[in-house]
């Protein structure tokens, strides 16, 4: 490999000319390693904003140790990353990503391939290092670290929820303002979010032409199935597609109201999106966000309820229910079941029929116990 140095994404040949002095060396220098390393992180097939959000980290890095990759010790992210978590108070996943988007830029620039180490060895007469080791980071040792205070709604909470949903659209309708029909839309949204189990990007990415007919459940007309073409991507790859079948028939009323009667009033001709924006052809993330929590204030919900607490809900409403957790699973595009159960009590099949069975068998003694009194 080493014979094709100059010719690798994000090789330093590619980002410096050699033997030419710079004006400001060691900031060139770090402006070419970033690029580099951008370089490289997309030529792995990462997106763009996963590529983009580690060079900020890295910037953000280096402006607080004041110091250029080459300069980099281990003591530093120790330092970085404890006031990180007791001055910002930032999550742990926050912190973790952090840390290995430091290891990831390490690991480029002290990679030989990439010629970066023997490009500051003769500019400034050292090398960079791996700063981010196991020793001075914490292991992610269990395989779901969301904040604990996350949940999903009880039945009652969801019913208010969306309750408060369309009361809304109804007082801002009967002032006479337009603000009734991205109130109807955003209710619509986050109850087709609920009713299906998606994410919410998954949400906001739908077009129209995502939802169809499911020809072995008729009675749902055109809105039996949604098509979620933006689902959650694996590192590398592109976002994973999965289809979703209408499980309560309540969403075919609310979809087909959204659909007939109302999206058309946001002259939306033309725009393929199921959720038109106002100023644009799809309403964006920090929209739904701040209408998700000015509701939440107004009934009093605890901040535990966020817009993915809509699919935490799916998930346990339908378990509780009664249905089969593989078919849950494959809804919700869990690969593993182990990831479905950690929305719900129901951690596994095993468990809960080594329960049921206890169970039965108690109160098939009890009822024994009862004939032989009596007999």
């Amino acid at each position: 490999m080493a014979g094709f140095g100059g010719s690798v994404p994000g090789a330093a040949r590619l980002h410096l000319v050699d033997g030419v002095s710079l004006l400001r060396p060691e900031e060139q220098v770090f402006t070419a390693m970033l690029a580099g390393f951008a370089n490289q992180q997309l030529a792995r097939n990462l997106a763009r904003t996963t590529v983009e959000s580690r060079e900020r980290t890295v910037k953000a890095f280096t402006a607080y140790v004041n110091a250029f990759p080459w300069q980099w010790s281990p003591a530093m992210i120790d330092e970085w990353l404890g006031d990180l978590r007791s001055l910002r108070d930032l999550k742990r996943t926050t912190i973790r990503s952090y840390s290995e988007a430091i290891r990831a830029f390490c690991g480029f620039v002290t990679d030989p391939l990439y010629q970066w180490p023997t490009t500051c060895e003769d500019r400034f007469g050292t090398h960079p290092v791996q700063v981010v080791h196991e020793w001075n980071t914490a292991a992610h040792v269990q395989d779901n670290e969301s904040d604990p205070k996350k949940r999903a709604f009880t039945k009652a909470e969801l019913h208010a929820f969306f309750a408060h949903c369309d009361d809304e659209v109804a007082r801002i309708r009967a002032f006479g303002r337009k603000g009734w029909l991205p109130a109807f839309r955003d209710a619509t949204l986050f109850k087709t979010a609920y009713a299906f189990g998606l994410r919410r990007n998954e949400t906001r990415m739908l077009d129209a032409a995502d939802f169809g007919a499911n020809p072995h459940a008729p009675e749902f007309g055109q809105f039996g199935r949604c098509q979620v073409r933006f689902g959650k991507a694996k590192k590398g790859s592109p976002p994973k597609r999965r289809g979703v079948l209408t499980v309560w028939d309540w969403t075919v009323d609310v979809l087909d109201e959204w659909f007939t009667e109302v999206r058309p009033l946001l002259g939306a001709d033309g725009n393929p999106a199921a959720w038109p924006s106002e100023r644009g052809p799809r309403i964006g993330c920090q929209r739904l966000n701040s209408r998700f929590v000015a509701y939440r204030h107004a009934l009093g919900l605890d901040d535990g309820l966020d817009f993915h607490s809509l699919r935490r809900s799916y998930v346990t409403h339908l378990i509780e229910d009664g249905w089969d957790p593989r078919f849950v699973q494959e809804q919700v595009g869990h690969e593993h079941a182990s990831t479905t159960s950690i929305y719900t009590c129901v951690s596994s099949d095993f468990r809960t029929r080594t329960l049921r069975r206890r169970m039965d068998a108690t109160v098939a003694a009890a009822l024994e116990s009862q004939k032989g009194k009596h007999a």
